[in-house]
């Protein structure tokens, strides 16, 4: 195994890729200490846009909308805090 191949060195791992179904505690277990998401998190966010204008183009409804987080939890995130 790589991990224990460069032990002590740290190992990143990069995640968010299609078909893995490894957890944190997956990756934890086998010794990685750094997990990186690339553009996982780009991608997702924009696969729920594309999702919703889908359903507004093809059946005129706005369900999308009901699994939306509101303002009040975004404006949280860009609170400043003393």
């Amino acid at each position: 195994m790589v991990v224990k191949a460069v032990a002590p060195r740290p190992v990143n791992v990069i995640m968010g890729i299609p078909g893995s179904d490894l957890t944190l505690e997956n990756l934890s277990e086998v010794g990685v200490k750094r997990v990186s998401l690339g553009s996982a998190l780009m991608r997702a966010a924009y696969s729920e846009l594309f999702r919703a204008v889908k359903e507004i183009q093809q059946k005129g409804t706005f369900t999308f909308a009901h699994q939306a987080e509101t303002y009040v939890s975004l404006n949280k995130l860009f609170e400043d805090h003393p």
